[in-house]
Order: structure tokens, then C-alpha cells, then sequence
């Protein structure tokens, strides 16, 4: 070999031990920052998440990061959270994760019904949509987590449930939800998968630490993509059939046209149907409205959907329910009826119990369809349910409520 290609060789040596050198330091540097940034997760989430498990969201990460804002410590007792980012390359941040703590002894409720949340984002990116009711990609309606009495989730959160026995520590709520949420786009299905096992894992330990006595069933085996597509009303299942029935009796008219269903649980805590006026539909009963009326349906075709939602809540679930006022919460106690602007409840006994069923309807849906089909479609909705379930002791809310809003 010529003395200039053993030089060559030499040189290419050295400069891949260098290299490879250079390769370790940086796997050493990456094993390190991970590891800092586990123990930074499991310190501001109060050390009820595992900071591994959270790293591991959206395809694995080296460097996170959590709020300056929290206070590393999640109470049981009062609405509390933590926050975390993720850290590129170019030290920028972006949102990862979070994982939030509800609780019954909160002045603030834990179920909230009321309008000012539209479940329809109006805009695709920067331009109008022409559909805004065909998808409920802002709050779309959350499965059961096997029949529910674990929880449920979207494509995008899961929330546990813990309801305290009586036997629980004094100190105990009644009801408790922990909900870990996926704060960036595209949640495939193995992250939907950790972020229940993050959620579960959480709520046991916090149930645990506080003395709350509760039995968590098991993760179900699949969790599938949560729908958010709108179906129509008149062929309705699970949780939206009754208004499948309601149309063939009394006809289209007024009511709405489009549903987005869950399936019908009878041990789940929590039941919604989302119910939407498609534009095709909006039109047609623009034609039948007064002049004042008829600006209401050019809204609804662009930022102001027509839409209803429908809840009930069982057991414990009922026990902490308000409606959203600006600036305050007003709870809604269970065995009364009534009304606030936008929204009706009625009270009930299930399996000896106490319920609450709720209708909430978006901003001038409510004066389209008018008191009486307003209150015979609430009627109808909580005949509905409280049949199917067995309920008794229904406590409507008097026509006047109806007629005074």
C-alpha cells in the first residue's frame, strides 16, 4: 500500500472514531435530557403519571417540559392541572399533554350543560365552511369506556370516573374525574390506548392517596376512532333513537335533521345525543319564517348552527351538574325542573338513584322551534330515556318555563 492511501486510511480511521465518539456523547446527552424531562412530568403532574409514559405520546420525544404555571400538586378537592410541552430541536415548544383532576366537593360543578360552546368549529383553516353541522370537530360526543362506569373518551381525551363508596375517607368527594387529554393533532389509536392507561393509572393512585373506596373496572380490549360525522335523525340509533321516532310520528317540520349518537349502555352514567339542521334542511325552514327569523337561518349557515344536545346523568354523575352562567356556575340540584336561558332539566329516580336529564339548545335554535315544540321534543326525550331505564318519581318543567324564555 502507497505511503499517500495508508494516510488516506488513517485519516478515515480516526475520523470515524471521532465520529463515533461524537455519536455517543450525543445518545448519552439524549438518554440524559429524557430522563430529566421524565422527572419534570412526574413532578408537576404530582407524581400520578409516569413521565415515560407521557414522553412516549406522538411518536416518542427526548426533551418535555411543563407549565410554569403549575403548582405540582393536583387537589382532589378543587378543579386542578397540569400542563406539559414538547421541545424540539430548535428549543421550541408545542402542546403535548395534559391531564386535569375534577371533583363533586368543587364549588365548581363537574358536568356542565348551557350553550356558550358550539360542538361546530365554522372555519376549515382560514375559509367559511360550507357544511358547518356535517362534523362535530369541536366537542364531539364521548363513548363509554366499556358501559361506562369507568369513564369515556374522543378521539382525543379520556376521562376516568371514581364515585366514592360511603365508606371512603371523610375527606373523599363524592364523585371524581381525572382526564388525560392529547394536545396536538392526528391522536393515532396507540396513543388513544395510553392516554386511558395514563388516565387509569392516575385516578387509582389518586384514589389511593385521598382514601376515595372504588372499584375501577378494566380498560375494555379496543377503544375504536370515536366517530364526529353526523347521521341522519330519521334513521337514529343508541342514544339518538328517540328522535328517529319522534320524526316518523310528527314529520320533519322544525326539527332537527342530523344526529351524532353513542351507544345505548344502561349502567353508563352519562348519555348524550348531539342533534344539528343541516344547511339543505336550514333552507327549507327559512322559507316558513318571518323576516326577523329568516337573518337567524342566513346565521346558521355560516357562525351560528342550529343544534340541541341532550344529557342525562345517573347516580353520582347527577349530584354535580350546573349550568354555565357568564361568571358563575348554577347548580342544578337533582329532583327539581326547570330552566335557563338555552337550557331545560328534569328530575328522576333510576334504580333508586337520583338523575337529572338536561336539553341544551344553541343560540336562536330555541326561538325557530318555539315553545311548544320545544317543551313536546324535551318531553319526549326524557319520556324516552326514563322508560328505558326503568326511572320513576319524572319531574318535568312546567309549560311557563318554556313560554317565558
Amino acid at each position: 500500500m502507497g505511503e499517500g492511501r495508508r494516510r488516506l486510511w488513517q485519516t478515515l480511521a480516526v475520523g470515524g472514531i471521532g465520529l463515533s465518539l461524537y455519536a455517543g456523547m450525543l445518545t448519552v446527552d439524549d438518554i440524559r435530557d429524557r430522563a430529566s424531562s421524565e422527572r419534570d412530568i412526574a413532578a408537576a403532574c404530582d407524581h400520578l403519571v409516569s413521565g415515560a409514559q407521557v414522553m412516549d405520546l406522538q411518536g416518542g420525544m427526548v426533551r418535555a417540559e411543563s407549565s410554569d404555571y403549575d403548582e405540582y400538586r393536583l387537589d382532589a378537592r378543587h378543579r386542578s392541572a397540569c400542563t406539559i410541552y414538547k421541545v424540539s430541536g430548535s428549543n421550541r415548544t408545542s402542546d403535548l399533554f395534559r391531564l386535569i383532576v375534577e371533583s363533586s366537593d368543587d364549588s365548581e360543578p363537574v358536568n356542565v350543560i348551557g350553550d356558550r360552546g358550539s360542538p361546530f368549529s365554522t372555519f376549515d383553516g382560514y375559509q367559511p365552511k360550507d357544511d358547518v353541522t356535517a362534523v362535530a370537530d369541536r366537542e364531539p360526543e364521548a363513548r363509554p369506556l366499556g358501559d361506562g362506569t369507568l369513564g369515556s373518551y374522543t378521539n382525543f381525551r379520556t376521562t376516568i370516573r371514581a364515585a366514592c363508596a360511603p365508606s371512603s375517607n371523610m375527606a373523599a368527594p363524592r364523585l371524581l374525574n381525572v382526564t388525560a387529554v392529547a394536545r396536538y393533532p392526528e391522536v393515532s389509536a396507540e396513543d388513544r390506548r395510553r392516554l386511558a392507561r395514563i388516565a387509569r393509572s392516575a385516578t387509582q393512585q389518586l384514589t389511593h392517596r385521598i382514601g376515595c373506596r372504588t372499584r375501577l373496572p378494566a380498560l375494555p380490549d379496543r377503544m375504536t376512532a370515536v366517530p364526529s360525522k353526523l347521521g341522519k335523525a330519521a334513521s337514529a340509533t343508541g342514544s339518538c333513537r328517540w328522535v328517529g321516532q319522534l320524526v316518523k310520528e310528527r314529520g320533519q317540520g322544525r326539527l332537527p335533521d342530523r344526529v351524532l349518537t353513542i351507544p345505548a349502555r344502561e349502567a353508563n352514567p352519562v348519555e348524550g345525543c348531539l342533534l344539528a339542521v343541516g344547511p339543505g334542511r336550514v333552507r327549507a325552514i327559512a322559507d316558513g319564517l318571518d323576516d326577523d327569523q329568516r337573518d337567524y337561518a342566513e346565521g346558521a349557515l355560516t357562525h351560528s348552527p342550529w343544534w340541541l344536545r341532550t344529557v342525562s346523568y345517573f347516580g353520582a354523575e347527577a349530584e354535580s351538574v350546573g349550568y354555565d352562567e357568564v361568571g358563575d356556575d348554577v347548580i342544578l340540584k337533582p329532583g327539581t325542573a326547570g330552566a335557563k336561558e338555552g337550557a331545560w332539566w328534569a328530575s328522576s329516580i333510576c334504580d333508586g338513584k337520583p338523575a337529572l336529564h338536561t336539553l341544551t339548545a344553541g343560540h336562536v335554535y330555541d326561538d325557530i322551534l318555539g315553545p311548544k315544540t320545544l317543551s313536546s321534543l324535551f318531553r319526549a326525550y326524557v319520556d324516552d330515556i326514563t322508560t328505558r331505564r326503568g326511572c320513576t318519581h319524572v319531574t318535568y318543567p312546567a309549560a311557563k318555563d318554556f313560554r317565558d324564555l
